[in-house]
């Protein structure tokens, strides 16, 4: 049941307040270096926001995007994603991005370990995946630490990231 809650965090459902926390890292070069998107502009990030929030009205609900926060101060750190890509097969695929200044903490790991759980349990999901750049080491190094085993790379799975490497949950 959404929000899901972890020892230091709370994920919940965007609302559209969240636009200057989730623009100050989808505008940082930084960040977004290995991602699809970015680096955002604040109409770009407005449009994410408004995307995702509509998407949670959907019936049934395959997609959840979660404002990741610190319970004790509730500052939104970053967002964590968990999508049914294939219902027949209950396939899902997760992903996650966080401010620079909340790296190196533990939080990436303990959120999506959360949002893995609410796949299988909430979702019934058989099979969850996620991909990952092959230089972005500490995103890779996070997906082992939750279960996930990289099977292998995906050429030109992305026309603007060629290679990222597949990690599956089994």
């Amino acid at each position: 049941m959404i929000p899901l809650e972890t020892q230091r965090l709370i994920l919940r459902d965007f609302v559209e307040s969240d636009w200057q926390a989730v623009h100050k890292y989808a505008s940082d070069h930084e960040v977004v270096r290995y991602l699809t998107f970015g680096p955002n502009s604040e109409e770009d990030t407005k449009n994410f926001l408004q995307r995702e929030i509509s998407l949670q009205g959907e019936k049934p609900r395959q997609h959840f995007a979660l404002a990741v926060t610190l319970k004790a101060q509730k500052p939104l750190i970053g967002i964590c994603r968990i999508s049914v890509k294939d219902t027949g097969n209950k396939t899902g695929s997760i992903g996650y991005c966080f401010n620079k200044q909340f790296w190196g903490q533990g939080y990436a790991t303990e959120a999506i370990k959360a949002v893995v759980s609410y796949g299988f349990q909430e979702l019934g999901l058989h099979r969850i995946f996620a991909t990952c750049r092959p230089e972005n080491i500490a995103s890779a190094q996070v997906l082992p630490k939750i279960g996930m085993q990289q099977e292998g790379y995906l050429r030109e799975h992305h026309q603007k990231i060629n290679y990222p490497k597949l990690f599956v949950h089994l």
